[in-house]
């Protein structure tokens, strides 16, 4: 029996003193009386190999033969045979059984994103010498998707990604943010309900075990991407006999203290080191959507736009909001970061604002069914992992001096959000990532990642110590293994996934 699943996992009403400590003390105390509370179909006495999951043809398109399965777990792993949920399992099974070695789970960013059907659209991503030797196996997350899904239910308006993300208003005041913060965490403890409450990072891993143990699985291989870098760290540090040859990819800081308040820190340093990329880009003699003559001047013109549509907004029909003003730049600017693929799409929004090209068509938006889930995963997961700072006048004071030093993201990467206002305790510690466990986990991650900085990639790396090797790419971007043409970078996941075999030591490769 593993000792990480007898750990707490459930929510209590948050404590006037909203610390961090009195989580520690409390999960001390549960840990103890939870010791026997593992169901008997949750110890690994099963026979290896024995597969208990009733696998269908899935929902929706897929391709390559995937199936879809449905598992119940337990709501919270501390009242094992207490109430239940579904979590939505798929796998594409190798086609050369004979070279099979195992599971390679696919884990999902976000948090909040859906997994289901990656083994589906990342089949071809994914070279044949690893489909080979693994079935491909998704998820939806707790939560998430067809994963007894959550909603808080909250307004249209506050769908907007200018919304979700806590940017300041235009002079730097974080009065509409922590009114937004307020009014989302309100909502969602009237609407979210027990499976709300139940959702963490900590509760993914262990979710995760239960998927292996279904599969008949002694140890189970992953590729976890951006949020899924760090659950699956989390799993590898509760689990570390259960794995086998671990990919954390696009690499977030372990940080316990800070945990998703870092992850959106992280976009300040994140976005300055991507955005020469772009500015590069842009200003590149030939290209139909240039900017500016050279690349300090696309910066330049960035910046002033910004603030201009601060003043004056450009009516966009269609849109939420119905307005180009600078934030809405702003944020286009943070998610066309994440690839060099979207870089013409922020150029050609630039030139509107500028008066050089008309608006192009509001930008197409997810069913409001699908946003409500995902922000409301997402959410739960930011706040439910760890205790967030609850007095505005701090995050004003951080809101200040980073618009000051990052002008590009004025800000919000340290505003006040949702989870400043949670009114549930985390009910245990965030998971330490520590050098305990076997030496199988690579890491991979570009140089210039806006989502997931370097910085924190070798935060990760420390944490791991010698259990870790990470290869870096000298590559922009978010995502790294087959998603940016990087040979070097490729081949050595490749290889390991194929091979087990590692680099004896940290590696760097350079562009191309």
């Amino acid at each position: 029996m593993s000792k990480p699943t007898s750990a707490p996992t459930g929510r209590t009403a948050r404590t006037p003193t909203r610390t961090i400590t009195a989580a520690f003390t409390a999960a001390a105390a549960l840990a103890v009386t939870a010791l026997s509370a593992v169901p008997a179909d949750a110890a690994d006495s099963q026979r290896p190999g024995r597969d208990r999951l009733a696998w269908t043809d899935c929902a929706g398109e897929v391709k390559r033969g995937q199936k879809c399965a449905d598992l119940t777990v337990p709501l919270d792993y501390r009242d094992p045979h207490g109430p239940r949920i579904t979590l939505a399992v798929s796998r594409i099974a190798t086609a050369k059984p004979a070279l099979r070695r195992g599971v390679l789970l696919i884990i999902p960013g976000g948090p909040g994103d859906t997994g289901v059907d990656r083994p589906s659209t990342q089949f071809d991503q994914i070279p044949e010498p690893v489909r080979d030797r693994y079935d491909l196996v998704g998820f939806d997350p707790r939560g998430v998707g067809r994963s007894t899904p959550v909603s808080c239910g909250v307004d249209h308006a506050d769908l907007a990604w200018v919304k979700l993300r806590p940017w300041p208003a235009a002079d730097g005041s974080i009065d509409e943010s922590v009114s937004t913060g307020r009014r989302f965490a309100e909502t969602c403890a009237r609407n979210g309900g027990p499976v709300m409450r139940s959702i963490s990072t900590a509760n993914e891993a262990r979710d995760i075990d239960s998927i292996r143990r279904a599969l008949g699985e002694p140890r189970l291989s992953a590729w976890g991407t951006s949020y899924g870098t760090y659950a699956g760290a989390v799993y590898a540090s509760l689990f570390p006999e259960r794995t086998d040859r671990i990919v954390l990819d696009s690499n977030d800081d372990p940080d316990p203290t800070r945990v998703g308040r870092g992850w959106l820190a992280a976009f300040g340093q994140g976005v300055e080191d991507r955005f020469p990329d772009f500015a590069t880009w842009a200003a590149a003699p030939g290209n139909p959507d240039r900017v500016a003559d050279t690349p300090e001047e696309v910066r330049s013109v960035f910046l002033d736009l910004a603030a201009r549509l601060d003043r004056a907004p450009i009516p966009w029909q269609g849109a939420n909001p119905a307005e180009l003003n600078g934030n809405v730049l702003r944020e286009t600017m943070v998610q066309s970061m994440i690839a060099d693929k979207r870089f013409p799409g922020l150029a050609r929004l630039m030139l509107a604002g500028l008066g050089r090209r008309p608006l192009p068509a509001a930008p197409a938006q997810l069913p409001d069914e699908v946003m409500q889930n995902h922000i409301a995963a997402s959410a739960a997961t930011l706040c439910n992992d760890v205790s967030w700072p609850a007095d505005p006048a701090g995050y004003a004071r951080a809101v200040a001096a980073d618009r000051a030093a990052r002008p590009l993201t004025a800000g919000m990467p340290v505003n006040v959000m949702a989870c400043a206002f949670w009114p549930f305790a985390p009910a245990e510690p965030p998971v330490r990532v520590t050098d305990r466990g076997p030496a199988n986990v690579l890491l991979t991650q570009n140089l210039r990642d806006p989502a997931s900085p370097y910085s924190g990639a070798l935060k990760l790396r420390a944490a791991f110590g010698d259990r870790a090797r990470m290869v870096t790419v000298d590559s922009g971007g978010h995502d790294v293994y087959r998603a940016n043409g990087n040979a070097c970078g490729d081949r050595v996941v490749t290889d390991y996934l194929v091979t087990g075999e590692r680099p004896a030591r940290d590696l760097f490769c350079p562009a191309g």
